[in-house]
């Protein structure tokens, strides 16, 4: 196809690719093509014959803009750039198809595409009547709910900013505005007033976004059989624990501390002594506590309203607010180090520490004390030992990490109460997934990993099996199977396993973890170190390599909060505090007005029987990121769920070739009418009562759309 007047992508520094002519025929063995730019440019481009290594073809001109990719003529990376390219640039197309994928480009701005008339005209629409649009792809899984009768999901994935968390509010919107609601509870303005409420506890700016989700969710919309909202259930996984005690420069911590910081004047706030959020550690670290464009007393009160349509009384919200305070203020909880250097020590007149103490009704002075001690337990004895300034510290930070996560379920608890329903219903999914830093960064990769296996097993092998199966002529398409990355993480003797190892070593470090990492996985094809560092290693995952830079690691991994300080809390004198740090192990907690106390609220799975004495030798965060990834739902519980619920083409609808071959011919050697059931639903149960086999009086599924016309209707 080297030709002259052949128009080719290639590689530019500059602007990722760059379009150019072939204008000298190619002969056999030429090293080089000659090339003009779109400037008149002449350049000798080189190849290499040898191993195919030629310049990627353009496509014509009359489909470059196709609202599908997949009607390109070729389907390659600068294709594919270019034709988003030319739709969000000259048309101010922000939505492209790929077959059943809508690509989305982030226009970082409103645009007038999603208001109540938008949804009504894209409501009843086949998918591809219509531009691309997020509620094209809502409808398609609304109208295949309702058709097929069969739970639906919709998977939002992206990078971090670009644009999951508006994607899927305008999903629910759509459900919302076509569902309604099967009652006067307005469950489906429920449904949408929980955005506000997660977007202020879950979501925090980054350097890449200002709203980004750090954590992720799975979003189940229940329907009555008359396909109305009756109820959700909202799932989360993954919270950035460490955001709420460290943010980068230019990044903030989550979106509540500020919104409480900017209210801190209200009569009703008064007593949670609240600051500037310049003036807590845990809100400054960043450096500007302020977000362009964004009101945060405007978008507390904002908060305030969701939590009380959701049925939250004022008093647990005020519960709320004290418990976040108290992470505020425990931050601010100065350490001093003693003399000998290995124990350290907190003032009386530490103002913080009493407001901690104050607002979450727990004693002072056994706070203080277990805050700076620690014990120890063995076989024969226990005994306390003094902690050194950055032990303590450390320790603290865990507690805080600890409370706001034990805080932020508590709430999504409380939110699924007022979202549940005990009718019968079919499920719609919203899955969304994210991408974050640090060591939460190899945990949400892992995940993800397990994810995109998921998809290649649906999209690609189990696809392609059935065509090879059923002996239909195909080029197999070559996809990434990613289970040696998989493997290099979770098998026996990978990355968790040992960094749990490490963990548990008496004077275990990052350093020693580091060099077993490099002694054990050195030569994996999914495993690199660094040339320059020591204290790196990079994964090659399915997506692109990641660096990952091992200080924080066993750290973060132990995440160890003191049994000490948590029995503290548990003796809180206000009954919700007891109830948030309420452990299954534990008698449940009295309630004060004699109603039963939902065990329900419980976040933690019930931990294994502790072997050793030591009771601190517990789950590590990476241990939990292979059985329940630190929180309620599992990588494996997601890839179970959307095994499920993910539409299915025809072909996995197991109505295969040879079957209907196999019809067809029983039905030409009958000379009396074919017993067949036609319904109406675009579906067609097929009986068999003139074949005495496994097959007799079962009922098979096959899809309107296989048109067959062989089919009679009774």
């Amino acid at each position: 196809l080297c030709w002259p007047y052949t128009r080719v992508w290639i590689p530019d520094p500059e602007e990722v690719w760059k379009s150019a002519e072939i204008i000298r025929d190619y002969k056999e063995g030429d090293k080089t093509l000659r090339l003009k730019l779109e400037d008149e440019t002449i350049l000798e481009y080189p190849v290499d014959p040898k191993e195919n290594k030629f310049p990627f073809l353009r496509n014509p001109d009359i489909l470059v803009g196709e609202n599908d990719l997949t009607a390109l003529s070729y389907l390659h990376e600068p294709a594919v750039l270019h034709n988003l390219k030319v739709r969000f640039l000259e048309s101010n197309h922000i939505y492209t198809y790929c077959g059943i994928v809508l690509v989305a480009i982030n226009p970082y701005e409103q645009l007038p595409i999603y208001g109540q008339d938008v949804i009504y005209a894209y409501s009843g629409q086949n998918m591809g009547d219509m531009d691309p649009h997020i509620f094209a792809v809502a409808e398609e899984a609304y109208k295949q709910m309702a058709r097929d009768e069969k739970n639906q999901s919709i998977i939002v994935s992206g990078e971090s900013g670009a644009g999951k968390t508006v994607s899927a509010k305008y999903a629910m919107r759509f459900f919302a505005s076509v569902g309604g609601s099967s009652s006067e509870s307005n469950i489906e303005e429920k449904v949408l007033a929980s955005s506000p409420i997660m977007e202020a506890i879950g979501n925090a700016k980054t350097t890449r976004n200002d709203n980004s989700s750090r954590f992720g969710k799975y979003i189940q919309i229940g329907f009555d059989k008359r396909y109305r909202i009756i109820g959700a259930n909202m799932r989360t996984y993954l919270l950035e624990k460490s955001r709420v005690v460290f943010q980068a420069t230019d990044e903030r911590n989550y979106h509540i501390f500020y919104q409480l910081c900017a209210c801190a004047s209200l009569p009703e706030l008064k007593d949670l002594s609240l600051l500037d959020a310049k003036d807590f550690f845990y809100t400054s670290l960043g450096g500007d506590t302020s977000l362009e464009g964004v009101d945060d007393a405007e978008d507390f009160e904002k908060t305030k309203q969701a939590f009380t349509l959701l049925g939250v009384k004022e008093s647990y919200q005020m519960t709320v607010f004290k418990i976040l305070a108290a992470v505020l203020h425990l931050g601010n909880v100065d350490f001093r180090s003693e003399r000998d250097g290995e124990s350290c020590s907190i003032t009386n007149q530490d103002e913080h520490l009493h407001h901690f103490c104050r607002l979450l009704g727990v004693e002072h002075s056994q706070m203080e004390h277990w805050l700076c001690h620690r014990k120890l337990v063995t076989t024969s004895e226990t005994y306390t030992k003094n902690m050194s300034l950055q032990q303590a510290v450390n320790t603290r930070n865990a507690l805080a990490k600890h409370i706001y996560a034990q805080l932020f379920n508590w709430i999504v608890q409380h939110i699924n109460k007022a979202l549940y329903t005990t009718v019968k219903q079919h499920s719609f999914s919203v899955f969304e997934t994210f991408e974050y830093n640090s060591f939460e960064q190899f945990c949400i990769n892992y995940a993800n990993e397990k994810l995109q296996q998921q998809f290649n097993l649906h999209v690609f092998k189990l696809e392609q099996d059935e065509y090879m199966k059923e002996q239909i002529p195909w080029t197999l398409i070559d996809f990434y199977d990613n289970q040696p990355c998989i493997d290099l993480i979770e098998a026996k003797l990978g990355i968790l396993d040992l960094l749990d190892e490490e963990c548990k070593v008496p004077k275990g470090t990052d350093e020693n973890w580091a060099q077993k990492l490099y002694d054990r996985h050195g030569n994996s094809q999914h495993f690199q170190k660094p040339r320059m560092s020591n204290m790196a290693f990079i994964i090659v995952h399915f997506a692109d390599k990641v660096d990952y830079y091992c200080e924080g690691f066993l750290e973060k991994n132990r995440d160890t909060v003191h049994e000490e300080q948590i029995n503290i809390l548990k003796a809180s004198k206000y009954p919700v505090i007891v109830e948030l740090f309420h452990d299954e192990k534990d008698p449940a907690p009295a309630a004060p007005s004699g109603k039963k106390t939902s065990s329900k609220i419980n976040i933690r799975s019930a931990r294994p029987t502790v072997k050793a004495a030591n009771k601190e030798h517990k789950k590590t965060v990476g241990h939990q990121a292979i059985c329940s990834l630190c929180t309620s739902l599992t990588t494996q519980q997601i890839v179970k769920i959307l095994n499920l619920y993910t539409p299915v083409n025809e072909f996995e609808e197991r109505v295969t070739v040879t079957f209907i071959r196999n019809i067809q011919a029983q039905l030409q050697e009958r000379n009396d009418p074919p017993q067949l059931l036609l319904d109406f639903k675009f579906m067609f149960p097929v009986l068999f009562p003139f074949n005495p086999s496994s097959l007799t009086m079962d009922s098979i599924h096959i899809p309107a759309s296989l048109n067959l016309e062989f089919l009679n209707r009774v």
